[in-house]
Protein backbone atom coordinates (compact mmCIF):
# COMPACT_ATOMS: atom_id res chain seq x y z
CA UNK A 1 0.00 0.00 0.00
CA UNK A 2 1.11 3.11 -0.87
CA UNK A 3 2.17 5.51 1.70
CA UNK A 4 2.18 8.88 -0.18
CA UNK A 5 0.39 11.83 1.25
CA UNK A 6 -1.93 13.08 -0.89
CA UNK A 7 -2.97 16.21 1.09
CA UNK A 8 -1.95 19.86 -0.49
CA UNK A 9 -3.18 21.68 2.39
CA UNK A 10 -0.42 24.49 3.21
CA UNK A 11 -2.03 23.75 6.82
CA UNK A 12 -0.79 20.86 7.40
CA UNK A 13 -2.50 17.74 8.86
CA UNK A 14 -4.26 17.48 11.56
CA UNK A 15 -3.42 14.64 14.68
CA UNK A 16 -4.88 10.99 13.41
CA UNK A 17 -4.24 10.24 17.23
CA UNK A 18 -4.05 11.94 20.78
CA UNK A 19 -0.73 12.66 21.95
CA UNK A 20 0.70 10.78 25.26
CA UNK A 21 0.07 14.26 26.87
CA UNK A 22 -3.75 14.37 25.67
CA UNK A 23 -4.36 10.67 26.43
CA UNK A 24 -3.14 11.10 30.22
CA UNK A 25 -5.28 13.57 31.01
CA UNK A 26 -8.24 11.88 28.84
CA UNK A 27 -7.54 9.06 31.79
CA UNK A 28 -7.68 11.12 34.36
CA UNK A 29 -10.88 13.01 33.37
CA UNK A 30 -12.86 10.12 32.97
CA UNK A 31 -11.58 8.70 36.24
CA UNK A 32 -13.24 11.79 38.15
CA UNK A 33 -16.38 11.43 35.52
CA UNK A 34 -16.55 7.72 36.58
CA UNK A 35 -16.95 8.70 40.35
CA UNK A 36 -19.58 10.48 39.59
CA UNK A 37 -21.42 8.18 37.64
CA UNK A 38 -21.03 5.64 40.35
CA UNK A 39 -22.45 8.41 42.86
CA UNK A 40 -25.30 8.37 40.57
CA UNK A 41 -26.11 4.70 40.91
CA UNK A 42 -26.01 5.29 45.03
CA UNK A 43 -22.73 3.83 45.63
CA UNK A 44 -21.73 4.57 48.88
CA UNK A 45 -18.15 6.45 49.88
CA UNK A 46 -17.13 6.46 53.30
CA UNK A 47 -15.64 9.84 53.04
CA UNK A 48 -18.20 12.02 50.74
CA UNK A 49 -16.16 15.27 50.68
CA UNK A 50 -12.65 13.73 49.76
CA UNK A 51 -14.11 11.56 46.74
CA UNK A 52 -16.17 14.56 45.60
CA UNK A 53 -12.91 16.89 45.77
CA UNK A 54 -11.26 14.19 43.97
CA UNK A 55 -13.46 13.62 41.46
CA UNK A 56 -13.85 17.24 40.79
CA UNK A 57 -10.25 18.17 40.44
CA UNK A 58 -9.53 14.92 38.25
CA UNK A 59 -12.11 16.40 35.66
CA UNK A 60 -10.92 19.73 36.02
CA UNK A 61 -7.32 18.80 35.99
CA UNK A 62 -8.14 16.46 32.96
CA UNK A 63 -9.74 19.35 30.86
CA UNK A 64 -6.78 21.67 31.24
CA UNK A 65 -3.56 19.25 31.02
CA UNK A 66 -5.66 18.32 27.57
CA UNK A 67 -5.95 21.71 26.50
CA UNK A 68 -2.06 22.39 27.51
CA UNK A 69 -1.36 19.00 25.53
CA UNK A 70 -3.13 20.29 22.49
CA UNK A 71 -2.38 23.59 22.50
CA UNK A 72 0.98 24.81 24.28
CA UNK A 73 3.79 23.42 22.01
CA UNK A 74 1.85 24.90 18.88
CA UNK A 75 2.30 28.34 17.47
CA UNK A 76 -0.55 30.97 18.33
CA UNK A 77 -2.77 31.51 16.11
CA UNK A 78 -5.90 29.71 14.75
CA UNK A 79 -5.76 26.98 12.31
CA UNK A 80 -7.91 24.88 10.21
CA UNK A 81 -7.19 21.78 12.29
CA UNK A 82 -9.81 19.15 10.72
CA UNK A 83 -12.77 19.90 12.71
CA UNK A 84 -15.55 18.79 10.17
CA UNK A 85 -13.42 15.47 10.05
CA UNK A 86 -13.61 15.08 13.50
CA UNK A 87 -16.23 13.18 14.86
CA UNK A 88 -17.15 14.54 17.89
CA UNK A 89 -17.19 18.22 16.21
CA UNK A 90 -18.69 16.87 12.67
CA UNK A 91 -21.96 15.53 13.61
CA UNK A 92 -20.03 11.92 13.55
CA UNK A 93 -21.55 9.08 16.08
CA UNK A 94 -19.54 10.75 18.72
CA UNK A 95 -21.15 14.00 18.20
CA UNK A 96 -24.69 12.00 18.44
CA UNK A 97 -23.82 10.22 21.34
CA UNK A 98 -22.54 12.88 23.41
CA UNK A 99 -25.99 15.15 22.41
CA UNK A 100 -28.31 12.27 23.15
CA UNK A 101 -26.47 11.97 26.69
CA UNK A 102 -26.62 15.15 27.38
CA UNK A 103 -30.36 15.82 26.21
CA UNK A 104 -30.99 12.21 28.83
CA UNK A 105 -29.03 14.35 31.46
CA UNK A 106 -31.54 17.78 30.92
CA UNK A 107 -34.55 15.46 30.88
CA UNK A 108 -33.32 13.67 34.59
CA UNK A 109 -32.46 16.73 35.94
CA UNK A 110 -35.30 19.20 35.18
CA UNK A 111 -38.34 16.49 35.34
CA UNK A 112 -37.13 13.50 36.86
CA UNK A 113 -34.69 14.56 39.93
CA UNK A 114 -35.57 11.87 42.07
CA UNK A 115 -33.25 9.66 39.91
CA UNK A 116 -30.65 11.76 40.95
CA UNK A 117 -30.90 11.11 44.53
CA UNK A 118 -33.54 13.84 45.22
CA UNK A 119 -35.99 13.07 48.32
CA UNK A 120 -39.10 14.77 49.15
CA UNK A 121 -39.23 13.76 52.77
CA UNK A 122 -35.63 12.58 54.52
CA UNK A 123 -32.35 12.33 53.32
CA UNK A 124 -30.96 12.50 49.67
CA UNK A 125 -29.33 10.08 48.20
CA UNK A 126 -27.21 9.44 45.09
CA UNK A 127 -25.05 11.95 43.47
CA UNK A 128 -26.73 14.88 44.99
CA UNK A 129 -26.30 13.23 48.39
CA UNK A 130 -22.65 12.93 47.13
CA UNK A 131 -22.73 16.81 46.78
CA UNK A 132 -23.81 17.47 50.53
CA UNK A 133 -20.64 18.09 51.56
CA UNK A 134 -19.71 20.79 49.24
CA UNK A 135 -23.25 22.75 49.69
CA UNK A 136 -23.17 22.29 53.26
CA UNK A 137 -19.50 24.39 53.29
CA UNK A 138 -21.23 27.19 51.23
CA UNK A 139 -24.36 27.37 52.67
CA UNK A 140 -25.31 25.48 55.31
CA UNK A 141 -28.24 23.44 53.73
CA UNK A 142 -27.90 19.51 52.02
CA UNK A 143 -27.40 19.73 48.32
CA UNK A 144 -30.48 19.76 45.38
CA UNK A 145 -30.86 19.02 41.93
CA UNK A 146 -29.73 22.51 41.28
CA UNK A 147 -26.82 22.91 43.20
CA UNK A 148 -25.42 19.87 41.75
CA UNK A 149 -26.16 21.13 38.21
CA UNK A 150 -24.49 24.72 39.44
CA UNK A 151 -21.37 23.00 40.46
CA UNK A 152 -20.77 21.01 37.50
CA UNK A 153 -21.55 24.29 35.36
CA UNK A 154 -19.44 26.28 36.74
CA UNK A 155 -16.13 23.77 36.71
CA UNK A 156 -17.14 23.09 32.91
CA UNK A 157 -16.63 27.20 32.95
CA UNK A 158 -13.89 27.65 34.09
CA UNK A 159 -11.81 24.22 32.90
CA UNK A 160 -12.61 24.69 29.28
CA UNK A 161 -12.30 28.66 29.90
CA UNK A 162 -8.77 27.59 30.26
CA UNK A 163 -8.77 25.49 27.19
CA UNK A 164 -10.54 28.69 25.41
CA UNK A 165 -7.79 31.28 26.56
CA UNK A 166 -4.87 28.62 25.46
CA UNK A 167 -6.46 28.52 21.90
CA UNK A 168 -6.92 31.93 21.42
CA UNK A 169 -3.74 33.22 23.78
CA UNK A 170 -2.95 35.38 20.68
CA UNK A 171 -6.27 37.68 21.14
CA UNK A 172 -5.96 39.64 24.02
CA UNK A 173 -10.05 40.15 23.77
CA UNK A 174 -10.93 37.03 23.83
CA UNK A 175 -7.95 36.20 27.15
CA UNK A 176 -10.19 39.03 28.73
CA UNK A 177 -13.65 38.68 27.45
CA UNK A 178 -13.09 34.16 29.00
CA UNK A 179 -11.52 35.71 31.99
CA UNK A 180 -14.63 37.57 32.55
CA UNK A 181 -17.26 35.05 32.19
CA UNK A 182 -15.37 32.90 34.03
CA UNK A 183 -15.35 35.14 37.33
CA UNK A 184 -19.37 36.42 36.84
CA UNK A 185 -19.94 32.72 36.95
CA UNK A 186 -18.24 31.45 39.52
CA UNK A 187 -19.02 34.51 42.20
CA UNK A 188 -22.37 36.04 41.05
CA UNK A 189 -24.22 32.92 39.55
CA UNK A 190 -22.91 30.82 42.02
CA UNK A 191 -20.58 31.54 45.65
CA UNK A 192 -22.31 34.94 46.13
CA UNK A 193 -26.13 33.33 46.10
CA UNK A 194 -24.70 30.01 48.44
CA UNK A 195 -22.84 33.00 50.90
CA UNK A 196 -26.18 34.78 51.22
CA UNK A 197 -28.27 31.43 51.79
CA UNK A 198 -26.02 31.03 54.89
CA UNK A 199 -26.71 34.61 56.22
CA UNK A 200 -30.20 33.12 56.91
CA UNK A 201 -31.71 32.65 60.73
CA UNK A 202 -35.20 32.97 61.60
CA UNK A 203 -35.46 36.74 62.20
CA UNK A 204 -33.43 37.05 58.88
CA UNK A 205 -34.25 35.71 55.52
CA UNK A 206 -32.28 36.69 51.99
CA UNK A 207 -33.97 35.41 48.69
CA UNK A 208 -31.90 33.38 46.52
CA UNK A 209 -30.78 35.94 43.92
CA UNK A 210 -28.59 35.85 41.17
CA UNK A 211 -27.07 39.62 40.64
CA UNK A 212 -26.15 38.66 36.98
CA UNK A 213 -29.44 37.97 35.89
CA UNK A 214 -32.12 40.31 34.47
CA UNK A 215 -35.55 39.95 33.61
CA UNK A 216 -36.76 38.52 30.86
CA UNK A 217 -33.71 36.08 31.38
CA UNK A 218 -35.27 35.51 35.27
CA UNK A 219 -38.73 35.67 34.39
CA UNK A 220 -39.54 34.47 37.67
CA UNK A 221 -38.06 37.38 39.45
CA UNK A 222 -41.60 39.45 39.66
CA UNK A 223 -44.03 36.46 40.85
CA UNK A 224 -45.48 36.85 43.85
CA UNK A 225 -43.27 34.81 46.32
CA UNK A 226 -40.19 36.52 45.09
CA UNK A 227 -41.53 40.11 45.54
CA UNK A 228 -42.73 39.34 48.96
CA UNK A 229 -39.57 37.83 50.18
CA UNK A 230 -37.36 40.43 49.06
CA UNK A 231 -39.96 42.89 50.74
CA UNK A 232 -39.45 40.71 54.29
CA UNK A 233 -35.90 41.02 53.54
CA UNK A 234 -35.98 45.15 54.70
CA UNK A 235 -33.48 47.35 52.97
CA UNK A 236 -31.51 44.24 51.31
CA UNK A 237 -34.10 42.88 49.46
CA UNK A 238 -35.85 46.48 49.07
CA UNK A 239 -32.23 47.22 47.16
CA UNK A 240 -32.37 44.15 45.11
CA UNK A 241 -36.18 44.70 44.05
CA UNK A 242 -34.83 48.18 42.89
CA UNK A 243 -31.79 46.93 41.09
CA UNK A 244 -33.65 44.49 39.35
CA UNK A 245 -35.99 47.27 37.99
CA UNK A 246 -33.65 49.62 36.95
CA UNK A 247 -31.33 46.80 35.39
CA UNK A 248 -34.28 46.38 32.73
CA UNK A 249 -35.10 50.21 31.96
CA UNK A 250 -31.87 52.02 33.22
CA UNK A 251 -28.92 49.65 32.99
CA UNK A 252 -29.01 47.74 30.29
CA UNK A 253 -30.28 50.50 27.50
CA UNK A 254 -27.00 52.53 28.61
CA UNK A 255 -24.41 49.67 28.52
CA UNK A 256 -26.33 48.18 25.33
CA UNK A 257 -26.00 51.67 23.65
CA UNK A 258 -21.79 52.40 24.48
CA UNK A 259 -20.36 48.72 23.99
CA UNK A 260 -23.95 46.87 22.14
CA UNK A 261 -25.32 42.96 23.73
CA UNK A 262 -21.93 41.82 23.92
CA UNK A 263 -21.53 43.34 27.45
CA UNK A 264 -23.94 40.76 28.30
CA UNK A 265 -24.42 37.93 25.97
CA UNK A 266 -20.13 37.41 26.28
CA UNK A 267 -19.02 39.09 29.11
CA UNK A 268 -21.25 38.26 32.01
CA UNK A 269 -23.97 35.61 30.77
CA UNK A 270 -23.74 32.22 31.77
CA UNK A 271 -25.52 30.66 28.83
CA UNK A 272 -23.15 32.64 27.03
CA UNK A 273 -20.24 31.81 29.06
CA UNK A 274 -20.88 28.11 28.68
CA UNK A 275 -21.69 28.40 25.18
CA UNK A 276 -18.30 29.94 24.15
CA UNK A 277 -16.23 28.06 26.95
CA UNK A 278 -17.52 24.42 26.83
CA UNK A 279 -19.58 24.55 23.59
CA UNK A 280 -16.34 26.57 21.39
CA UNK A 281 -15.62 23.33 19.68
CA UNK A 282 -18.91 23.36 18.08
CA UNK A 283 -19.56 27.28 16.93
CA UNK A 284 -18.93 25.84 13.14
CA UNK A 285 -22.16 23.95 13.24
CA UNK A 286 -24.69 27.26 13.12
CA UNK A 287 -26.59 27.64 10.23
CA UNK A 288 -26.15 30.12 8.08
CA UNK A 289 -28.93 29.78 5.64
CA UNK A 290 -31.28 32.39 4.98
CA UNK A 291 -34.20 30.76 5.76
CA UNK A 292 -32.62 29.99 9.13
CA UNK A 293 -32.15 34.14 10.06
CA UNK A 294 -35.77 33.84 9.13
CA UNK A 295 -36.92 31.22 11.20
CA UNK A 296 -34.56 32.95 13.95
CA UNK A 297 -36.12 35.99 14.31
CA UNK A 298 -39.71 35.34 13.96
CA UNK A 299 -38.85 32.47 17.28
CA UNK A 300 -36.84 34.97 19.35
CA UNK A 301 -39.10 37.49 19.45
CA UNK A 302 -42.40 35.26 19.44
CA UNK A 303 -40.69 34.07 22.74
CA UNK A 304 -39.84 38.21 23.97
CA UNK A 305 -43.72 38.58 23.57
CA UNK A 306 -44.65 35.41 25.31
CA UNK A 307 -42.23 36.00 28.72
CA UNK A 308 -43.61 39.91 28.37
CA UNK A 309 -47.55 38.95 28.32
CA UNK A 310 -46.52 36.01 31.20
CA UNK A 311 -44.91 38.77 33.61
CA UNK A 312 -47.76 41.41 32.71
CA UNK A 313 -50.17 38.82 33.73
CA UNK A 314 -48.27 37.12 36.70
CA UNK A 315 -47.53 41.02 37.70
CA UNK A 316 -51.39 42.09 37.33
CA UNK A 317 -52.87 38.81 39.84
CA UNK A 318 -51.96 39.76 42.71
CA UNK A 319 -52.07 43.57 42.49
CA UNK A 320 -54.96 45.62 43.91
CA UNK A 321 -58.00 48.00 42.54
CA UNK A 322 -58.04 50.15 45.77
CA UNK A 323 -55.70 53.32 44.69
CA UNK A 324 -55.95 54.38 48.39
CA UNK A 325 -54.19 50.90 49.63
CA UNK A 326 -52.35 50.41 46.76
CA UNK A 327 -50.21 53.43 44.16
CA UNK A 328 -49.72 50.89 41.80
CA UNK A 329 -53.46 49.38 40.76
CA UNK A 330 -54.02 46.75 38.28
CA UNK A 331 -55.43 49.35 36.20
CA UNK A 332 -52.72 51.89 36.36
CA UNK A 333 -50.20 49.10 35.86
CA UNK A 334 -52.11 47.50 32.64
CA UNK A 335 -52.49 51.25 31.37
CA UNK A 336 -48.42 51.94 32.31
CA UNK A 337 -47.40 48.26 29.84
CA UNK A 338 -49.72 49.62 26.72
CA UNK A 339 -48.66 52.94 27.23
CA UNK A 340 -44.42 51.99 27.64
CA UNK A 341 -45.08 49.61 24.05
CA UNK A 342 -46.86 51.71 22.23
CA UNK A 343 -44.22 54.35 22.62
CA UNK A 344 -41.81 51.89 22.17
CA UNK A 345 -42.85 50.78 18.83
CA UNK A 346 -44.12 54.09 17.64
CA UNK A 347 -40.65 55.21 18.10
CA UNK A 348 -39.53 52.23 15.77
CA UNK A 349 -41.81 52.65 13.10
CA UNK A 350 -41.98 56.75 12.78
CA UNK A 351 -37.45 56.88 13.01
CA UNK A 352 -36.39 53.30 12.31
CA UNK A 353 -38.64 51.54 9.98
CA UNK A 354 -35.61 51.97 7.21
CA UNK A 355 -33.53 50.01 8.91
CA UNK A 356 -36.13 47.16 9.30
CA UNK A 357 -37.29 44.61 6.53
CA UNK A 358 -40.29 44.25 4.89
CA UNK A 359 -41.45 41.21 7.38
CA UNK A 360 -39.48 43.18 10.71
CA UNK A 361 -42.13 45.91 10.20
CA UNK A 362 -45.05 43.83 10.04
CA UNK A 363 -44.22 41.43 13.06
CA UNK A 364 -43.94 44.39 14.99
CA UNK A 365 -47.11 46.19 14.26
CA UNK A 366 -49.07 42.21 14.59
CA UNK A 367 -47.41 42.05 17.83
CA UNK A 368 -48.34 45.41 19.15
CA UNK A 369 -51.55 45.11 17.74
CA UNK A 370 -52.17 41.26 20.01
CA UNK A 371 -50.49 42.80 22.95
CA UNK A 372 -52.63 45.78 23.45
CA UNK A 373 -55.78 43.84 21.99
CA UNK A 374 -55.02 41.28 25.10
CA UNK A 375 -54.57 44.20 27.39
CA UNK A 376 -57.74 45.53 26.46
CA UNK A 377 -59.54 42.13 27.00
CA UNK A 378 -58.87 42.97 30.59
CA UNK A 379 -62.05 44.14 31.44
CA UNK A 380 -64.23 41.84 29.94
CA UNK A 381 -62.10 39.02 32.49
CA UNK A 382 -61.60 37.82 35.93
CA UNK A 383 -58.74 38.66 38.37
CA UNK A 384 -55.57 36.48 37.22
CA UNK A 385 -57.24 36.28 33.69
CA UNK A 386 -55.89 39.26 32.03
CA UNK A 387 -54.89 37.79 29.13
CA UNK A 388 -57.72 34.89 28.69
CA UNK A 389 -55.68 32.42 30.81
CA UNK A 390 -54.83 32.25 34.93
CA UNK A 391 -51.48 33.76 35.08
CA UNK A 392 -50.57 30.33 36.93
CA UNK A 393 -50.99 29.00 34.39
CA UNK A 394 -49.23 31.42 31.57
CA UNK A 395 -46.04 30.98 33.89
CA UNK A 396 -46.13 27.18 33.69
CA UNK A 397 -46.12 27.01 30.46
CA UNK A 398 -43.61 29.17 29.57
CA UNK A 399 -41.33 27.70 32.60
CA UNK A 400 -42.06 24.30 31.34
CA UNK A 401 -41.56 24.90 27.20
CA UNK A 402 -38.96 27.81 27.38
CA UNK A 403 -37.99 27.81 30.56
CA UNK A 404 -36.99 23.91 30.82
CA UNK A 405 -37.34 22.54 27.22
CA UNK A 406 -35.62 25.35 25.28
CA UNK A 407 -32.97 26.56 27.02
CA UNK A 408 -31.85 23.45 29.24
CA UNK A 409 -32.88 20.42 27.27
CA UNK A 410 -32.43 21.84 23.59
CA UNK A 411 -30.38 25.19 24.25
CA UNK A 412 -26.98 22.94 25.98
CA UNK A 413 -28.48 19.01 24.88
CA UNK A 414 -28.05 19.85 21.00
CA UNK A 415 -24.21 21.75 21.30
CA UNK A 416 -22.87 18.49 18.97
CA UNK A 417 -26.02 18.75 16.21
CA UNK A 418 -26.83 22.56 15.47
CA UNK A 419 -24.23 24.58 17.57
CA UNK A 420 -23.19 26.19 20.88
CA UNK A 421 -25.51 29.27 20.50
CA UNK A 422 -28.79 27.46 19.69
CA UNK A 423 -30.78 28.69 22.99
CA UNK A 424 -28.73 31.95 22.44
CA UNK A 425 -29.83 32.85 18.49
CA UNK A 426 -33.40 31.11 18.44
CA UNK A 427 -34.76 30.92 22.27
CA UNK A 428 -33.55 33.43 24.30
CA UNK A 429 -35.56 36.69 25.30
CA UNK A 430 -32.98 38.37 26.62
CA UNK A 431 -30.97 38.21 23.54
CA UNK A 432 -34.02 39.79 21.81
CA UNK A 433 -34.11 42.52 23.80
CA UNK A 434 -30.30 43.77 23.86
CA UNK A 435 -30.34 42.51 19.99
CA UNK A 436 -33.49 45.49 19.25
CA UNK A 437 -31.69 47.83 21.66
CA UNK A 438 -28.36 46.87 19.61
CA UNK A 439 -29.53 47.27 16.13
CA UNK A 440 -31.43 50.65 16.63
CA UNK A 441 -29.53 52.71 18.67
CA UNK A 442 -26.11 50.87 20.11
CA UNK A 443 -22.71 52.33 18.88
CA UNK A 444 -21.39 49.10 18.45
CA UNK A 445 -20.32 47.62 15.00
CA UNK A 446 -17.71 45.34 13.24
CA UNK A 447 -15.81 47.66 10.80
CA UNK A 448 -14.33 45.39 7.77
CA UNK A 449 -11.97 46.69 5.12
CA UNK A 450 -13.13 45.03 1.82
CA UNK A 451 -9.62 45.39 0.06
CA UNK A 452 -8.02 43.12 2.17
CA UNK A 453 -10.58 40.19 2.68
CA UNK A 454 -9.58 36.83 0.62
CA UNK A 455 -12.49 35.48 0.97
CA UNK A 456 -11.23 32.43 2.83
CA UNK A 457 -14.48 32.02 4.74
CA UNK A 458 -13.06 31.75 8.41
CA UNK A 459 -14.85 34.56 9.92
CA UNK A 460 -18.84 32.97 8.38
CA UNK A 461 -17.46 29.02 9.38
CA UNK A 462 -16.61 30.29 12.88
CA UNK A 463 -19.90 32.42 13.43
CA UNK A 464 -21.61 30.98 16.02
CA UNK A 465 -24.85 33.06 15.48
CA UNK A 466 -24.90 31.98 11.78
CA UNK A 467 -24.30 35.04 10.41
CA UNK A 468 -22.22 35.14 7.11
CA UNK A 469 -19.60 37.95 7.96
CA UNK A 470 -17.84 37.31 4.71
CA UNK A 471 -20.82 38.96 2.96
CA UNK A 472 -19.75 41.65 4.82
CA UNK A 473 -16.40 41.59 4.54
CA UNK A 474 -15.99 41.30 0.82
CA UNK A 475 -18.07 44.50 0.46
CA UNK A 476 -15.96 46.60 3.08
CA UNK A 477 -19.45 46.66 4.93
CA UNK A 478 -20.10 47.51 8.57
CA UNK A 479 -21.68 44.66 10.40
CA UNK A 480 -24.48 46.06 12.19
CA UNK A 481 -26.84 43.08 13.35
CA UNK A 482 -28.89 42.07 15.77
CA UNK A 483 -27.69 38.88 16.61
CA UNK A 484 -24.52 39.61 16.86
CA UNK A 485 -23.00 39.25 20.35
CA UNK A 486 -19.32 40.60 19.97
CA UNK A 487 -17.91 37.16 20.85
CA UNK A 488 -15.11 38.41 18.36
CA UNK A 489 -14.51 35.26 16.89
CA UNK A 490 -14.40 36.22 13.60
CA UNK A 491 -11.73 39.20 14.25
CA UNK A 492 -9.91 36.37 15.38
CA UNK A 493 -9.89 33.76 12.78
CA UNK A 494 -8.96 36.38 10.43
CA UNK A 495 -5.52 35.67 8.66
CA UNK A 496 -5.61 39.31 7.38
CA UNK A 497 -7.23 41.75 10.31
CA UNK A 498 -10.15 42.64 7.99
CA UNK A 499 -12.79 43.23 10.72
CA UNK A 500 -12.40 45.44 14.08
CA UNK A 501 -14.60 45.62 16.86
CA UNK A 502 -15.50 49.21 17.88
CA UNK A 503 -17.45 51.47 19.56
CA UNK A 504 -17.24 54.30 17.20
CA UNK A 505 -20.61 56.82 16.26
CA UNK A 506 -23.48 55.85 14.40
CA UNK A 507 -22.41 58.50 11.95
CA UNK A 508 -20.93 57.06 8.55
CA UNK A 509 -22.32 53.31 9.14
CA UNK A 510 -22.54 51.91 5.46
CA UNK A 511 -26.24 50.65 6.04
CA UNK A 512 -26.80 46.57 5.34
CA UNK A 513 -29.73 47.50 2.63
CA UNK A 514 -27.43 49.82 0.76
CA UNK A 515 -25.87 48.35 -2.67
CA UNK A 516 -22.11 49.04 -2.66
CA UNK A 517 -21.20 48.47 -5.95
CA UNK A 518 -23.90 50.29 -7.66
CA UNK A 519 -24.98 53.86 -8.34
CA UNK A 520 -27.14 54.28 -5.45
CA UNK A 521 -24.26 54.92 -3.07
CA UNK A 522 -21.60 57.53 -3.56
CA UNK A 523 -18.02 55.58 -1.51
CA UNK A 524 -16.64 58.73 -1.80
CA UNK A 525 -19.12 60.85 0.29
CA UNK A 526 -19.17 57.65 2.59
CA UNK A 527 -15.44 58.32 2.71
CA UNK A 528 -14.89 62.05 3.37
CA UNK A 529 -17.45 61.97 5.80
CA UNK A 530 -15.23 60.24 7.93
Amino acid sequence: MSTYDKNMALTGTPPKSLNLGQKIATLMGMSGLSILVLAIFNVNFPQKGIWLTISLLAIFSGVVLFSAAAYAQSLKGIKNDGVWFKSISGRGIWAWMAGIALTSFYIVLYFYPQFLGLAKSGDNTGIIAFFDPLSKLLSGNPASQWFVYGTLYTVAILAFGIKFIWKYRHNRYEMIRTSSVMFFQTAFAFLIPEFMSRLNSESFSLPYYDLKNIWPLNYYNFERYRVNSMIDSGDIGIAMLIFGVLSIFVITPILTYKYGKRWYCSWVCGCGGLAETAGDSFRQLSDKTQKAWKIERWVVHSVVVFVTLMTTAVIYSYLGNDSSTYWLTKNIFLLGVAGLLTLVFGWVILFKRKELQKDAIYGAIGYFTIIITLIGFHYLSGDGNVFLFKSETLRKTYGFLIGSIFSGVIGTGFYPIFGNRVWCRFGCPMAAVLGFQQRLFSRFRITTNGGQCISCGNCSTYCEMGIDVRAYAQKGENIVRSSCVGCGICSAVCPRGVLKLENGPEEGRINPTEILLGNDVNLMDLVNQK
